[in-house]
């Protein structure tokens, strides 16, 4: 499978909550109840917020098959705010090629490290990668409490 990344567009909005949805209800399903994943999936029910989110952010688009099936945002210089693949796009490199490109960002705006606050199911991944988990934590969305993990990944200096 090709792929390729770009920038994120306004009129990417829809999409992107679409695969946002998805993703939590099918590759979060063992970690969060129906309850937490409609709750999670739900913050992206407002368009406009969602949107304002997205752009508030530097926000890329991984394209295969001729569309959108994923994205990651870097909020600042150190903190990678989202990354979601579409669930038929999962474990075929491209949340690595997202994270990749965040983290080569983040290392030229001068961070010496990049934080997530990373859901259950996406630990594993950030391992991989070389992120270490600092601390436990939960959220409140909606009426539901979501676990999470603060990991961390320093970055090599810049030569």
């Amino acid at each position: 499978m090709k792929a390729s990344l770009r920038p994120y567009l306004p009129a990417d909005a829809p999409l992107l909550a679409a695969i946002f949805q998805e993703s939590i209800e099918v590759l979060a399903e063992d970690d969060y109840s129906p309850d937490q994943r409609a709750a999670w999936a739900a913050t992206a029910d407002d368009a406009a917020k969602f949107a304002k989110r997205l752009a508030g952010g530097l926000t890329i688009v991984v394209l295969a098959d001729g569309g959108p099936v994923g994205f990651a945002s870097l909020a600042g210089a150190d903190k990678l705010d989202l990354l979601y693949v579409h669930p038929d796009y999962a474990g075929q490199g491209l949340g690595g090629m997202l994270a990749d490109a965040l983290e080569k960002l983040g290392g030229a705006r001068g961070a010496a490290q990049i934080t997530s606050d990373v859901s259950d199911n996406a630990v594993p991944f950030f391992e991989k990668r070389g992120y270490v988990a600092q601390m436990r934590s939960t959220l409140t969305v909606g009426d539901e409490w979501l676990a999470s993990t603060t990991m961390r990944k320093s970055l090599a200096a810049a030569p």
